[in-house]
């Protein structure tokens, strides 16, 4: 079961990921298309399931049920320095893109 909890918590991280790139992207060259709006909208549900849930995934809380390791990513296919710092790199990045469309 923390195979399964640890692929599906992955692809969940690539899709959002890939939303914040979208958004720094979409940013640099002024697109507001109906991606724009879809990354824009995942990243404000993630957002809102993380500060409902005291900023702790849902699925870490899941994972912890099957295996209590100390480890930051004993729930997700990452690195542990990646898995550990991930909210802030991805925050900052973040950051960076509604910066971008402010500014431009």
């Amino acid at each position: 079961m923390l195979k399964l909890i640890k692929i599906i918590h992955t692809a969940i991280w690539v899709i959002m990921v890939s939303a914040i790139f979208y958004i720094i992207y979409a940013g640099w060259n002024q697109i507001y298309d109906w991606r724009w709006w879809w990354a824009s909208g995942l990243i404000l549900v993630e957002i809102g399931v993380l500060v409902i849930n005291k900023f702790t995934c849902p699925l870490t809380q899941w994972a912890r049920k099957y295996d209590v390791a100390i480890d930051d990513n004993f729930d997700i296919y990452l690195p542990n320095w990646l898995a550990r710092h991930n909210k802030v790199i991805f925050g900052c990045l973040l950051c960076l893109g509604i910066i971008l469309h402010i500014m431009r």
